[in-house]
């Protein structure tokens, strides 16, 4: 919350708007995992506009060395995973099913995996997908529209503009095994494909 108050200001500095639709779906009794597209830092202001009270990040542990970021991260509680080792990563995700479970907390993952500013999505990773599973819980797509019309860093583009948020409805994963796993995470990646280019205006 502290956070949030520092952050959401900003939103002001830079120009941005933001649009949210779909709060509503956040309103799952227990806990749940939360997954969105990620295209810069920008998406922090984003977080800020919806992120649930009772939510954790997960993210890579070579943030932490981010300077302010890093800081923001830090403090946030965010969990960071060693992604070069699988093993590491597996262990983490499986307390995190523990975590989540006892102390009715959701989590947020961002499925690509790394920074995508390119108007479209980057094929999934399975983890997020494998966690909702292991711990029986909705996973609820949350999907930004594209920043390209006003952002891009290798051409040094910024100017002000809005962004849409859409909080899509929870899907279940009640009697899912991992044999669903490849499946769920397929599902839900066309969902937000679909959702990421109506919200940008692309056919």
């Amino acid at each position: 919350r502290i956070i949030r108050s520092v952050v959401k200001p900003f939103k002001y500095l830079f120009g941005l708007r933001f649009e949210v639709k779909g709060l509503e779906n956040f309103e799952v009794e227990g806990p749940a995992v939360i997954v969105s597209n990620h295209q810069s830092i920008l998406d922090m202001m984003g977080l800020m506009e919806v992120l649930p009270d009772d939510c954790v990040q997960v993210g890579k542990r070579e943030l932490i060395y981010a300077g302010t970021v890093g800081l923001i991260i830090y403090l946030g509680g965010v969990i960071l995973i060693n992604r070069k080792s699988t093993t590491s990563a597996k262990m983490v995700m499986a307390e995190v099913a523990k975590t989540m479970t006892a102390e009715n907390v959701k989590v947020w993952v961002y499925p690509e995996g790394t920074r995508n500013c390119t108007g479209d999505l980057l094929p999934f990773k399975k983890g997020a997908f494998h966690l909702a599973v292991q711990a029986q819980v909705p996973v609820i797509p949350v999907v930004y529209s594209s920043f390209t019309t006003f952002y891009n860093p290798k051409k040094k583009l910024f100017t002000s503009g809005k962004i849409k948020v859409e909080v899509l409805p929870p899907i279940e994963t009640k009697g899912l095994t991992s044999d669903d796993v490849s499946d769920l995470c397929d599902r839900c990646f066309h969902t937000m494909r679909e959702t990421l280019f109506r919200l940008s205006g692309r056919p």
